[in-house]
């Protein structure tokens, strides 16, 4: 007889089939050696009172299935599992954490499946961009539960309001004090930035950081002044950028607190331009850019001296609003939280685990209701007005990574809202703008994933999301919301003491320069197999700190570069982007860098057969450009004209100009327009219970 797997269940289990259950024709067809086969991999056919029907239990793994396993897959989830707690199995060291079974629920619906009705299959995707079977290597030291507040739509829609206010006040100073718009991107960038530095509660907005003046926000908004120089194809067009920078610098030295010495230097250079551009009209595009890169040199150091002021004042306004906008957040989330008893952290214990996701100490109150519909391919939660929408594939993708990973809502009951603050945040985060943000959230091919996984032992990534991550495990930037979804948390928070890697960080250079510290730290402490595997832009006009310090790195095993628009990455947008949008090429080289120590060199070195599979992934990626269908034979998309050259930078980098190129992606227009729509609303309720209305 089998064991009883828990008190309360006893009645649902008994060790052989109802003795009234025929077989089914699947099972009557196999040979007697396959049934053997089962028999012997521990699975034995057996009656579920509760649910009226046969299910198949493993009795070695205490796995739990409604069909026929499938052979050569015991150990893999086939189809939806019944949902009774089992009593876990001896742990072996490292210990993984236990998570208990979910409930399961019907993604096709968006119901809870009840009891004596056929259970409906999940809904699978026909493509995938994820293997979520993949298990950590991972190792960690046991941590207690996060301090952050837990997630809810109510103080998650009052985030977003502030925020979109926080970018409002940034676009007026900088119209306002420098008449100009704010720089593409450096709201985000400066978001990024701060966090790095940031000690204060909230997940998203800064609040405590030393300095206030963000240098990333300063030195994109001194890039612009006294205008932004955009990309140039036509002589006409240069001569008329020549003729207003020269204005710009002019009118501002006169309006602003300069030394006389200034005045004199940019009046000059100013007025001889002018009387230049009025006598040679036989001048090519090239004389017009030389003439103002001169100018530029000659007038910048005095423009920059003159608005510095006004431009920390637009970084410490925007920080002090902040701050302002973290308390009312913070007051009003504790104050929406305060019938909540705090449960005692339990005692963590000096030991090393597999990593395992975030815990948050503070139990969830009740969540308000959040509407669930589709629209054809296109799951659309809605609260209080507010709409966000993800792909089905994605949508089924969060309901893995759910049941993999939650252990305080068994019965789903918080599932559609967590979702909700899950995908506001980080719309919120990225920006409303069309293609805002989503050159920030780029991921590597999935050839790529699957040979770093075969090659190198990779099964985690130091930066992803629930929407873009290709491993179950994986490290993100907000605890709060993306815990119940697998992640680790923020990396440069995550310490693990062996495992093998990936890191494609965002492209803001002190986020990536606060990576490699933290890289070099785990590094030079562990003496476990520890690797690291880092694919960063290949910034060299100047040389970035951060890919600088990795080149001379006492750990640095092997480097390598993929050439610009040889190699591809997935879009930040892919949860929601069309199939043939799902890949664009990349507009600049990617470096990539071995970081190990000596036993991580010893079990994953990077030789020469290694780096072919690797460099072949990318050849492979190239071929499916476009479209994951192995059929379509569309290329992909190439990137359009970037919206600023790289004049926009006092050095002439060539950085901003491909950072700008970047965030440009196709994206979806029109893309409901002619849909027929089949609708079902989901009434989500807190009582144990769904509501189905039309």
């Amino acid at each position: 007889l089998l064991q009883t797997r828990h008190a309360e269940n006893k009645q649902d289990f008994c060790s052989i089939a109802h003795p009234d259950q025929t077989a089914s024709p699947t099972e009557s067809s196999l040979p007697e050696s396959q049934k053997n086969e089962l028999v012997q991999a521990g699975w034995s056919k057996c009656w579920s009172k509760r649910e009226n029907r046969p299910y198949w239990f493993n009795r070695f793994t205490n796995q739990s299935m409604w069909e026929m396993p499938i052979l050569g897959q015991h150990d893999v989830i086939v189809s939806i599992e019944i949902g009774i707690p089992v009593t876990p199995t001896t742990p072996r060291v490292p210990i993984s954490p236990v998570t208990p079974r979910a409930k399961p629920w019907n993604s096709t619906t968006g119901t809870e499946d009840k009891p004596g009705q056929p259970a409906s299959a999940l809904y699978r995707p026909t493509i995938i961009y994820w293997d979520l079977d993949i298990q950590t290597n991972a190792v960690i030291r046991e941590r207690a539960p996060a301090n952050h507040l837990p997630p809810h739509p109510e103080i998650e829609l009052q985030r977003a309001h502030l925020t979109t206010k926080l970018r409002q006040h940034y676009q007026e100073l900088c119209y306002q004090r420098e008449g100009i718009e704010p720089p593409p991107e450096s709201f985000n960038r400066w978001l990024l930035e701060r966090k790095v530095l940031d000690k204060g509660p909230d997940p998203l907005l800064p609040s405590d950081c030393d300095p206030i003046i963000s240098r990333s926000m300063f030195r994109e908004v001194m890039n612009d002044i006294p205008i932004r120089l955009s990309r140039i194809k036509y002589k006409e067009e240069a001569r008329k950028l020549l003729f207003k920078y020269a204005e710009a610098a002019k009118k501002m030295i006169d309006s602003r607190n300069a030394t006389p010495d200034s005045r004199k230097v940019v009046k000059w250079n100013v007025e001889d331009t002018i009387n230049w551009l009025r006598r040679d009209h036989s001048a090519s595009k090239e004389d017009y850019m030389d003439r103002l890169e001169h100018l530029r040199k000659q007038c910048g150091p005095h423009v920059t001296a003159v608005a510095k002021d006004s431009v920390e004042g637009i970084c410490t306004k925007i920080y002090h609003i902040s701050v302002e906008y973290v308390r009312r957040i913070r007051q009003a989330h504790q104050t929406l939280l305060k019938d909540c008893n705090i449960t005692e952290a339990a005692e963590v214990q000096d030991r090393l685990v597999y990593c395992y996701p975030v815990r948050l100490a503070l139990p969830s109150p009740n969540h308000p209701r959040v509407e669930l519909h589709f629209e054809n391919d296109i799951s659309c939660l809605r609260y209080k007005g507010e709409m966000v929408k993800v792909n089905r594939g994605y949508f089924a993708k969060l309901e893995l990574l759910y049941r993999y990973s939650c252990i305080d809502d068994p019965r789903f009951e918080k599932f559609l809202s967590r979702i909700w603050c899950l995908i506001k945040r980080y719309q919120v985060m990225f920006g409303a703008g069309v293609n805002e943000g989503m050159g920030l959230q780029g991921a590597l091919p999935v050839p790529v994933f699957e040979v770093l996984n075969k090659q190198f032992g990779v099964s985690f990534e130091c930066f992803a999301s629930p929407l873009n991550s290709y491993f179950k495990q994986f490290c993100s930037a907000f605890p709060d919301t993306d815990g119940f979804f697998g992640s680790r948390g923020p990396f440069l928070n995550f310490s693990p003491a062996s495992g093998s890697f990936e890191a494609n960080p965002p492209f803001c250079e002190e986020l990536m320069d606060a990576m490699v510290t933290h890289f070099e730290e785990l590094l030079e402490k562990s003496s476990e197999p520890l690797s690291f595997i880092i694919f960063v832009p290949e910034w060299r006009d100047p040389l970035t700190p951060a890919l600088n310090r990795m080149e001379t790195s006492a750990f640095l095993r092997h480097h390598m570069s993929v050439p610009a628009f040889e190699h591809a990455y997935r879009s930040g947008s892919q949860y929601i982007c069309k199939k043939e949008e799902m890949y664009y090429k990349a507009v600049h080289g990617t470096v990539i860098i071995f970081l190990q120590n000596d036993a991580g060199f010893t079990k994953w070195e990077p030789t020469p057969e290694r780096i072919q599979e690797l460099l072949a992934a990318y050849q492979v990626s190239q071929r499916t450009l476009g479209s994951p269908v192995p059929s379509s034979t569309s290329s992909a998309p190439t990137m359009p004209s970037p919206a600023r050259s790289s004049l926009g930078n006092p050095q002439g980098t060539e950085r901003e100009r491909l950072r700008a190129l970047k965030t440009l992606h196709f994206f979806v227009d029109n893309f409901y327009a002619g849909h027929t729509y089949h609708r079902v609303v989901v009434a989500y309720r807190p009582i144990h219970h769904f509501h189905i209305c039309s």
